[in-house]
This record gives C-alpha cells, sequence and structure tokens, in this order.
C-alpha cells in the first residue's frame, strides 16, 4: 500500500524553496519516506535560472526606465504606469542572487533572518504591484477607448500619479504578512527560510491573497478588454484605416503584457490554492499526490518569476516604435562619447503606441497627429 504523509511533509517549493515552508524534523523524517518529492538537481539548474533572470530582468528593466524617461518632449498617461511596474520588477530581481546561492545550497539560508523576512517582503510586494498596475493599465485603455468623453478628469496626469501611489502603499500594506510569518528555521545543521503555515489566520490570508492578486484583478481585466473588444467592433473603420490599426495595436500591446502575466502566475496559484485548501481541510496527501504539488510549485514558481523578466522582452519584440526610441537613444549615446554633436528628434515613449501612435514616416506629420490624437485620446 502507498504510504501517505500529512499535507505539512510536502516539500512545498512556495516562491522556489525545496523545502516544505512549515518544516520541522518530524516533518524531515517524513519527507525522506517519500523520497520522489524532491525535485532531481534542483540544486544546479535553480541557481543557473535564477541568475539568467537576474540579468536579463536588471539589464531589461533598467532598459526600460531609461527609455522612459530619457529625451521626452512630453510624458504620455501611460508612461507612469509602465515605468512603476518595470521599477517593482527591478527591484525583485535584485533579491535573485540570494535565493540563487540558497538553492545552490540545498536552499540552506546563510544570510540571517532579517534578510530572510526583507528579501520575501520583496517579492510579495511584487506581486501586488504587479498585478495592480496591469490592472490600472487595463483600466486606463478601457476609459481611453470605451469611456472617451467621461473619463477626461481621471485620465489627468494627478489622478494617474496619485492612482500610483496608492498601488504603492496598498501593495506595501498587503504584504506585510511575508514580514510577520517569514522566519529561518533550524532543521539539523541547516537552516531554512520558511513560512509558519500553522496558524489558521495565515492560511486565511494566504486565500486573500490569491483573491486579491490573480481573481479579482484578472475579473477586471477580462470585463475591461471585452468591452474594449466590443467598442471596436461597433465603431470598425470609424476614423480610417491608420487610425483603427493604432488602436488595435494599442489593445493589442497592453493585453499581450497581460496575457504573459497570466500565464506566468496561473499554475502557481493552481498549486498554491490546493496547498491551502489540503492544510485547511487537514487532508492526508499520498507520496505520488506530494511529489505531484512539490514539483508542481517548483516548476510554476520559477515561471512566475520569469514574468520579472518578459515585458522588457515584449517591447523590444513586439512594438516597433520603442525598438526605434530605443535605437535613438543609443546611438545618441555612442555619439556622444565619440566627441560628435549630433541632434536626434526627441524619441516618444512606448505609450506612445498604446495611446494609439505608430512611429509617423516625416518628422512634420509625426507632429501634427500627434498633438491631434494626444488631445482626443491621452488627454
Amino acid at each position: 500500500m502507498e504510504e501517505r504523509v500529512n499535507d505539512s511533509t510536502t516539500n512545498v517549493y512556495d516562491y522556489g524553496y525545496a523545502m516544505d515552508e512549515n518544516m520541522s524534523e518530524t516533518d524531515l523524517r517524513d519527507v525522506l519516506r517519500c523520497p520522489s518529492t524532491n525535485l532531481p538537481f534542483s540544486h544546479i539548474y535553480l541557481p543557473m535560472l535564477y541568475f539568467f533572470m537576474f540579468f536579463i530582468g536588471v539589464s531589461g528593466n533598467i532598459f526600460v526606465i531609461w527609455v522612459m524617461c530619457t529625451k521626452r518632449k512630453s510624458s504620455r498617461l501611460v508612461d507612469t504606469f509602465v515605468i512603476n511596474l518595470a521599477l517593482a520588477d527591478l527591484v525583485f530581481v535584485l533579491t535573485l542572487p540570494l535565493w540563487a546561492v540558497s538553492a545552490a545550497q540545498k536552499h540552506n539560508w546563510a544570510f540571517g533572518e532579517g534578510m530572510c523576512k526583507l528579501s520575501s517582503y520583496i517579492i510579495a510586494v511584487n506581486r501586488f504591484s504587479n498585478i495592480f498596475f496591469l490592472t490600472c493599465m487595463g483600466i486606463d485603455r478601457y476609459l481611453a477607448v470605451v469611456r472617451m468623453l467621461d473619463s477626461r478628469y481621471l485620465r489627468r496626469s494627478q489622478c494617474i500619479q496619485i492612482t500610483c501611489g496608492v498601488v504603492w502603499v496598498s501593495s506595501f500594506t498587503l504584504a506585510t504578512p511575508s514580514l510577520v510569518f517569514r522566519k529561518t528555521t533550524q532543521v539539523g545543521e541547516a537552516t531554512f527560510c520558511l513560512e509558519d503555515e500553522e496558524s489558521i489566520l495565515f492560511q486565511v490570508l494566504s486565500l486573500v491573497t490569491l483573491f486579491l492578486t490573480f481573481v479579482l484583478p484578472i475579473s477586471i481585466i477580462l470585463f475591461c478588454y471585452g468591452s474594449i473588444l466590443i467598442q471596436l467592433q461597433h465603431h470598425n473603420g470609424v476614423g480610417g484605416a491608420r487610425t483603427e490599426d493604432r488602436r488595435r495595436h494599442s489593445v493589442k500591446m497592453v493585453f499581450t503584457i497581460i496575457v504573459a502575466f497570466v500565464v506566468s502566475w496561473l499554475p502557481f496559484n493552481f498549486f498554491k490554492s490546493v496547498l491551502i485548501t489540503s492544510q485547511l481541510q487537514e487532508m492526508e496527501l499520498s507520496c505520488r499526490v506530494a511529489a505531484f504539488l512539490a514539483r508542481g510549485l517548483i516548476l510554476s514558481s520559477s515561471l512566475a518569476f520569469l514574468n520579472s523578466c518578459a515585458n522588457p522582452v515584449i517591447y523590444m519584440l513586439l512594438d516597433h516604435h520603442f525598438k526605434h526610441s530605443a535605437r535613438i537613444l543609443c546611438y545618441g549615446c555612442m555619439s556622444e562619447q565619440q566627441g560628435h554633436v549630433l541632434s536626434f528628434p526627441s524619441p516618444s515613449s512606448f505609450s506612445d503606441s498604446i495611446s494609439w501612435l505608430t512611429f509617423p514616416r516625416s518628422r512634420s506629420r509625426s507632429v501634427s497627429k500627434s498633438s491631434h490624437l494626444g488631445t482626443t485620446v491621452t488627454k
């Protein structure tokens, strides 16, 4: 007969941790009875993956922020959301070397309880702020397309900045359970950075987190984009083919970023919800189910981490205007280093494209069209 273990003995890979979040010495003996729960060679490829995400995430998000903030004639509304999204991802990927070193040491934590709490808190803040900013971008597109005439006040620069401030404050507040329940745990000679899941309060808060970081925002985003698609269908051809292409490109770019988030976080939220449910119901899991949850959580958490590197890649691959703006900045920097004084047109930010602007073929056209569309769409 197949051995069964309590859910607490499952090798839980929450945020990439290879040990259970409330692992004890008794639990460790139980895990040894189910060795198949361990993912083979994770101490080898996890550090490599984390360092890869660190280098891509740091360079990519810094590059996005640089392009957004440098040599712009005017700031577009959606720029603020995109810059804050890149900033949240940048702060998160800076913690990945800690987890890479820990994974290489078979998840022994050597950085003290303070760094254990802080790095886990940063992960939680990133999780909240990421989806909140994406939700704001979806709502912004909804207001610009569906409620264009009724949203002038809500889409003012001051309101956007206040919204970003609310998102950050909410994220810092909602992430505080990571500071309270995260701690270092000694198991034999090893030290692990784990979460204390013994309290029902923590389990309930975990379910609330799943709701606030996935179910609720995804529902809002689906409503926004459903309304946008209906609006575009009803007004198909209005304003000319070029305007229609710009509108569709606007929706496509933001929608691609949101789809990347959903694909990255859906598997993790599924495995996490199954785990929390089994804990609340005090279910006993077989070794086969324990192995399925363990391996599913480590793979899905790594996929979720990749989302912090995905957005810069999306900008560079799918948005031609962003690539052109970045190229102008790079050429300008190289020319300055060579001692040449060159005059380049100031590049617009990525949000130009998601504000239904594409890079024009002539500069005179760009000025007239951007001023006209900027009045009717983005402001």
